[in-house]
């Protein structure tokens, strides 16, 4: 699969005009508009959001799952939502069991964001999924989906983009941007982010 910022490259690579390279970026699709219907829909999520999940202990997680199931979220077993982690789209959420959404993470999923089997993604991290093509004359609306696979740790304020797949048991260190898939075992870093060494599991393993 080809990849590319974009607006960048589109199809083929073209030059910049400038000195300075575009990053490469995971090829995105054009989204449908977001309609009133579906505005409608997030207001109301957005109301329960603020009373019934926001406000909750931070022990009562198996509350705002159900509140999360109740919206459309697939959490299979027993996931940790924080009550600051604010979720664009709960129907377009998957936690699997043991899975992490830390204090003041922000999950804009206008495109799904699956999170594997005990992914703990620390605070203040950002999970986008959603962009806009800046040299088209519509600013259309662009995105794909994010996967975090089975035993990663995405450290605090990390940046992930649209259509990112982070591998097993990789991780991602504190302020990094990931705008590339990140193969698994890999420990990476940086702006943006580049592959350090492997992540070396001392006491066992987590399926995938």
């Amino acid at each position: 699969m080809g990849r590319f910022f974009p607006g960048c490259f589109r199809g083929k690579a073209r030059r910049s005009v400038t000195r300075h390279r575009c990053v490469d970026m995971i090829p995105l699709d054009r989204l449908a508009k977001i309609g009133t219907r579906d505005r409608l829909r997030r207001l109301c999520w957005w109301l329960v959001w603020l009373v019934l999940f926001r406000l909750t202990p931070v022990a009562f997680h198996g509350w705002r799952c159900a509140v999360l199931r109740f919206f459309g979220a697939r959490i299979t077993g027993k996931a940790y939502p924080y009550p600051d982690a604010k979720i664009w789209a709960p129907w377009n959420l998957e936690m699997a069991e043991g899975s992490c959404l830390g204090a003041g993470v922000y999950c804009y999923n206008v495109a799904p964001v699956r999170l594997g089997h005990h992914v703990t993604v620390s605070q203040r991290s950002h999970l986008c999924t959603a962009s806009h093509d800046f040299d088209v004359a519509d600013f259309p609306l662009t995105g794909a989906p994010i996967t975090l696979k089975a035993g990663v740790w995405v450290a605090a304020e990390v940046f992930i983009g649209p259509g990112v797949t982070v591998g097993n048991r990789s991780v991602v260190l504190a302020r990094s941007v990931v705008v590339r898939d990140v193969p698994s075992g890999a420990v990476v870093g940086g702006n943006p982010a580049r592959y350090l060494r492997e992540r070396l599991v001392i006491n066992g393993d987590v399926d995938p």
